[in-house]
């Protein structure tokens, strides 16, 4: 047999072999701690039990989407009911002093006549106005204001869906949004979130599901993060209930 037969192979194996455990044992060495040569015990296989627990009360839920919202420069806000969220809306208002504000058609905001309670401001909603181009006026809103379809606490996210009533731009074009959450819609994750639209069926989907966890957030190559590049801000989530 040549020099590049079976015993040349082993050698050069055995070689490697050397090579390999000193490299390892002088990482060892680096980390301060015995070579580790025994395979390490895996107790679990899988995503752990509490990945899967989706039975958070209603308490740990809220608790849980303001730590995570606002984790993010999001601001919450509890109210009790309609007239405590309405009072809410004017005291804010009065602070940020908007000349414009642009609302979803929403039967929920209708019913708050804000644009009795705040005349100092133009409220419109969205898609009712003939002849306006519905997209200049969120871009020139200071405020706009949607009721969500929903809210993920694990993640701290909220779902806008959109529709003929509830147009995209107005929870994206105005400087500061305010997100109105019914409490009992909130979820502990996202993906009970998605089944709930995966049962409504094909023909009953919105024309865009959006989810926003926090105010606009950019950063470059260099990091550099920067607010409110590409939507609102200011973003408040006011949960009701």
């Amino acid at each position: 047999m040549s020099k590049y037969g079976e015993s040349w192979l082993a050698e050069l194996e055995q070689e490697s072999r050397r090579k390999q455990d000193t490299f390892m044992q002088h990482i060892a060495s680096k980390l301060q701690r015995p070579r580790i040569k025994e395979r390490p015990a895996r107790p679990f296989r899988g995503s752990p039990e509490f990945w899967n627990d989706t039975n958070w009360d209603d308490e740990k839920r809220v608790e849980q989407f303001s730590l995570h919202f606002e984790s993010v420069g999001g601001h919450v806000a509890l109210v009790s009911n309609e007239q405590e969220l309405r009072a809410w809306i004017e005291e804010k208002a009065e602070e940020l002093e908007p000349k414009r504000i642009v609302c979803q058609a929403q039967e929920e905001l209708r019913a708050l006549h804000l644009e009795d309670s705040i005349p100092y401001a133009k409220i419109t909603f969205w898609n009712t106005e003939e002849g306006r181009d519905e997209k200049v006026l969120a871009a020139e809103a200071d405020i706009g204001i949607v009721v969500a379809d929903g809210a993920a606490a694990y993640t701290g996210s909220v779902m806008v869906k959109s529709s003929k009533e509830k147009g995209r731009s107005v929870s994206l074009l105005p400087t500061v949004l305010f997100l109105i959450i019914p409490r009992e819609r909130i979820r502990t994750r996202m993906g009970e979130l998605l089944v709930e639209l995966g049962e409504q069926g094909r023909e009953k989907l919105p024309a865009g599901v959006h989810f926003i966890s926090g105010p606009s957030r950019s950063s470059d190559i260099e990091n550099d993060l920067t607010i409110g590049v590409h939507g609102p801000g200011i973003v408040y989530a006011i949960i009701v209930g």
